[in-house]
């Protein structure tokens, strides 16, 4: 007798915050093309490196929805035995490298314009640095309860995080011109948020390919799960024991249970799957009881 494990948008985490994926992109959607013409009349490489900002949050925020539109959407083609979901996982190292690109492209203009004479406008880059960031700091609030819940959302509430220090950036740097006269602040300021930018996209990247490479999930110890089921009644060994993230909230293991002569199978697998799910968050487990007489799964090299 078959059964089926389903996974809707109520169980998973890039759709259920999908709207506020929505809201933002269209905030900072509409934003993005104001910062772009002022920071180029303005002449300002802080403003314009935060527009660059805005750019990339505009295809990180647009790939994500994508992307969890993708996630969760039914698979017809019978190959998909795991769903759509890395979908996201993918969109979130779009972000990671969008984030490398403006930082690296930001600190090259920066070292590029040392010594260099620039006229910048201080006016607009304060006007349009606070709009900014008013837009960012929205966007913040709506992103930031689903950031810690999916990793899609994190990579577009990192870039808007990013974004918002540009902003910041931008004020001070329009601040420090109009109150020196000196056009190299501008330069400096646009250096920080750089580099600033760059490290986020380093962390965030960290975390993407730990889950592309299948690590086990954060947090979650493979030898205390293997103890853990070892102590289970009835269970003699655990071997083959794996753990990895499909994407965010939906953790995976399977596991290998070798069983006593008398432990009753259905019970050591009712007991190791609740334990999975209620003590490490795994909600799919596949799980092989095997009698102690069992041979063969030596056999297997890798």
């Amino acid at each position: 007798m078959g059964h089926n494990h389903s996974h809707g948008v109520g169980s998973h985490a890039g759709g259920r915050h999908r709207w506020r994926l929505a809201v933002s992109f269209a905030l900072v959607g509409s934003y993005f093309f104001v910062e772009l013409a002022y920071g180029l009349i303005s002449g300002s490489l802080a403003l314009l490196s935060d527009a660059g900002h805005m750019a990339a949050d505009v295809v990180a925020l647009g790939a994500a929805l994508v992307a969890t539109r993708i996630a969760t959407r039914p698979d017809t083609t019978g190959r998909r035995t795991y769903g759509s979901y890395r979908a996201e996982v993918f969109a979130s190292l779009l972000s990671v490298l969008l984030m490398m690109g403006v930082a690296v492209y930001v600190v090259f203009e920066a070292v590029r314009r040392i010594g260099a004479t620039a006229e910048v406008s201080s006016g607009p880059m304060l006007v349009v640095g606070a709009i900014g960031l008013a837009v960012n700091v929205v966007a913040l609030l709506l992103l930031r309860a689903g950031a810690s819940e999916s990793l899609n959302v994190k990579g577009a509430y990192l870039e808007v995080v990013a974004d918002t220090a540009g902003s910041v950036g931008v004020i001070a740097a329009g601040w420090l011109v109009a109150a020196t006269g000196q056009a190299v602040w501008d330069t400096v300021i646009a250096l920080a948020i750089g580099l600033f930018v760059a490290v986020r996209a380093v962390a965030l990247g960290r975390e993407v390919f730990a889950v592309l490479g299948q690590h086990a999930p954060s947090g979650m110890d493979p030898v205390a799960v293997s103890g853990d089921l070892a102590d289970l009644d009835g269970v003699e060994q655990v071997h083959d024991l794996h753990l990895w993230t499909l994407t965010s909230g939906m953790n995976v293991a399977t596991a290998h249970l070798v069983t006593t002569d008398r432990a009753d199978g259905h019970t050591v697998l009712d007991e190791a799957r609740d334990l999975l799910r209620d003590r490490y968050g795994v909600a799919h487990a596949t799980l092989q009881v095997e009698p102690a007489s069992h041979t063969g799964c030596e056999r297997v090299g890798w």
